[in-house]
């Protein structure tokens, strides 16, 4: 995109963010690139991941002046308009042209003209490539502050993407933790799995989302390899299954309490916050919260609970579509956050270490608490 003299990159907005906290901030780019390879006269096509270090990219926000409305009627914003980042100006890149010559990547009827050459040779040098090796990319803008434990305490974190990156790391590191000794296996008779999914912010309607038949399929393959000849295994293992919906969940915001029903307002530092919702916006119950939170007490660790205001619309999460679409018991639970969707969130130090020890119980323990539990889930 040319505009004003300016060079910009044309994007798309992707799910529910707070757009206004993008305007701003040092931006690059990050994703993967297709790419072209001949080796030995054959040649073939692969992926590379890629990540741009240094600053590239800045959507810049209109002075003051130049709206003097926004502090009466707020910021308002047109996605299509006002979201484009900033690459570089024109006049700049037509004086590197006449010093360099030809701009690899730039020609008048090149196979790349869709994108900008500039943005090539910073995606060709990440990806060490030439330009014209570049068959396609799926690339995101991201920030490039890196995440940092702050506070006056040291108690919190302040990073992009904590939802949901950070209860897939105490997940994964749980399940790791959970099996890696000589004998943590031995009187198991489940299989301990975690499942990460894409596109839970858009739906889960997606090859890889979890509205796709990849659990059901993962089961069905995992059952198989223990009994080839018994067909009901599968549907034996489903209704022995326990699944934890892991996502952040929503701090009291100290500034907006109203926003939180009176008896139900998570606090950092409290622990995982069990989510119920009468509507199945989370797919949580009796038996499933009283498993979860079973584990919680036997190890003394702090466990909340999350109901949304009656006046209010409820989020969900894959919870509900895997529970519905595969049939596995299931509960809703997420360390409470503040920030959720901002380009930069926050949390609690504590919480990150909280869900780690509780996931980790749960995978250790879940099968001989559920062989004491009698009730029809």
């Amino acid at each position: 995109i040319t505009k004003g003299g300016y060079l910009e990159v044309g994007v798309q907005t992707y799910g529910g963010g707070l757009w206004y906290t993008w305007f701003d901030r040092d931006l690059t780019i990050a994703g993967r690139v297709l790419v072209r390879e001949k080796k030995d006269g054959v040649v073939s096509y692969g992926h590379k991941l890629v990540r741009v270090q240094e600053p590239i990219m800045r959507i810049p926000t209109l002075a003051i002046h130049l709206d003097r409305t926004i502090s009466s009627e707020g910021l308002k914003i047109n996605n299509q308009n006002h979201l484009v980042p900033v690459l570089g100006t024109l006049i700049k890149h037509e004086m590197q042209k006449l010093v360099e010559g030809n701009v690899p990547g730039e020609s008048s009827g090149g196979e790349n003209t869709k994108h900008h050459p500039l943005l090539l040779q910073l995606i060709a040098k990440e990806a060490n490539c030439e330009v014209d090796e570049i068959c396609d990319f799926e690339l995101q803008l991201c920030d490039t502050q890196p995440s940092v434990v702050a506070g006056a305490m040291k108690e919190f974190i302040f990073s992009g993407r904590l939802d949901n990156l950070c209860m897939s790391f105490c997940s994964l590191k749980a399940l790791v933790e959970s099996t890696s000794t000589d004998h943590s296996l031995d009187h198991e008779s489940g299989v301990r799995m975690v499942a990460l999914f894409d596109h839970e912010e858009v739906g889960s309607d997606s090859a890889q989302g979890a509205g796709s038949p990849a659990m059901l399929d993962a089961l069905t393959r995992i059952t198989g390899c223990f009994n080839h000849s018994n067909s009901k295994l599968l549907e034996k293992a489903i209704q022995r299954s326990f699944l934890v919906s892991a996502d952040m969940a929503h701090a009291l915001h100290p500034n907006y309490m109203e926003k939180h029903e009176e008896n139900h307002q998570p606090k950092l530092h409290g622990g995982l916050v069990i989510k119920h919702n009468a509507n199945q916006r989370y797919a949580t119950n009796a038996v499933t919260a009283f498993i979860f939170r079973e584990i919680a007490e036997r190890h003394q660790l702090p466990i909340q609970d999350f109901v949304v205001r009656n006046d209010m619309a409820c989020g969900s999460t894959i919870g509900p579509i895997l529970a519905s679409g595969v049939g596995i018991r299931t509960v809703d639970i997420g360390a409470p956050q503040l920030s959720m969707h901002s380009i930069r969130e926050m949390c609690a130090v504590d919480d990150v270490n909280y869900s780690y020890e509780h996931l980790k119980a749960y995978f250790e323990e879940f099968t001989e608490l559920d062989n004491k539990v009698k009730v029809d889930c």
